[in-house]
């Protein structure tokens, strides 16, 4: 897999939540720099190491992140 692409949003709780399209993975994190994080682990546990993808996209309505 070449690209996976994550939808983030702002927490009602605070932070940020991330999902990731076509996928079932979820995260979140308290600041963009945590939910970086937690994305790449995330991707480890869910992908065998063969799978993971090379490119990782999280964005938003108003702007991307990379």
């Amino acid at each position: 897999m070449s690209e996976i692409i994550f939808i983030v949003e702002n927490s009602d709780e605070g932070g940020y939540t991330a999902k990731a399209l076509g996928h079932s993975i979820f995260t979140e994190g308290e600041t963009l720099d945590e939910l970086k994080e937690n994305v790449k682990d995330a991707i480890k546990c869910h992908f065998d190491a063969k799978e993971i993808p090379h490119r990782v996209l999280l964005q938003n309505k108003q702007r991307r992140f990379n």
